[in-house]
């Protein structure tokens, strides 16, 4: 892992971290905006169950999600995922070949030792591959590993994932990962109806201040201190390690 400079407002430190097969390193928006814009703008599917986007330009993406929410916001910080199986030499400027997508933290608190892994979407072509199961396990290692550890991390008590309750995909990786199902948040996110979204389609009462959105309800996981040093970590190596 080493430290890199760049203009993120995130609480702890932000770290490039890899192994042998991915690298997540600091999203920054003149080199991965167009790259994510371009593997992304097709499938708008990819949004389907975030409340974030799509996008029409990379530039809008920008503004939006790094400008407009990440980049003000301590508890947030954006990756950009690396294929490294894919990239022509471990020098090589990201490309379309190997920008496999994004991957973060975010309501994370100092305060209470605790994140959230979030803002997780992988594009078309590096789907069903190694690359989510890698970039989710390198932001555990860092988020629970102790700071004295071999590996060293921040030493955080909680790590969770939420999911939309209807992203099977989402929940059945969580778990995988060793997350354990915590319960529902019922009726947690207002979601923008009308650009492809999934969400409850039960009719609002009447008088709801934002008659044209939907709802959706999170499953929430959560894998904590505890579960880490108890087989957790072991359990996020063996996969990390797996090649099949």
């Amino acid at each position: 892992m080493s430290e890199i400079s760049h203009d993120a407002n995130f609480c702890f430190p932000v770290r490039e971290l890899e192994n042998e097969r991915v690298k997540l390193t600091p999203f920054i928006p003149s080199q991965h905006a167009e790259l994510f814009f371009q593997g992304s703008a097709a499938h708008p599917e990819l949004y389907q169950f975030v409340p974030i986007g799509p996008y029409s330009s990379a530039e809008e993406f920008t503004k939006e999600l790094i400008q407009g929410r990440i980049a003000p916001n301590p508890g947030m910080v954006l990756y950009a995922i690396i294929d490294k199986t894919r990239s022509p030499s471990p020098d090589a400027s990201p490309s379309p070949a190997d920008f496999a997508g994004v991957i973060g933290y975010m309501n994370t608190s100092p305060v209470n030792l605790s994140t959230e892994i979030g803002f997780v979407i992988i594009l078309p072509l590096f789907q069903r591959t190694h690359v989510t199961t890698n970039a989710s396990g390198l932001l555990l290692q860092y988020a629970l590993n102790s700071p004295s550890a071999l590996v060293p991390g921040l030493g955080l008590r909680r790590a969770q994932w939420q999911a939309n309750e209807a992203n099977s995909a989402s929940i059945n990786l969580a778990e995988r990962m060793g997350f354990r199902r915590e319960g529902i948040l019922r009726w947690d996110r207002v979601v923008a109806g009308g650009r492809g979204k999934i969400g409850d389609t039960v009719t609002l009462r009447e008088g709801d201040p934002k008659p044209d959105t939907l709802g959706s309800h999170s499953v929430m996981l959560a894998m904590c201190w505890d579960d880490w040093e108890e087989g957790g970590r072991e359990r996020v190596l063996r996969l990390l390690d797996r090649r099949a």
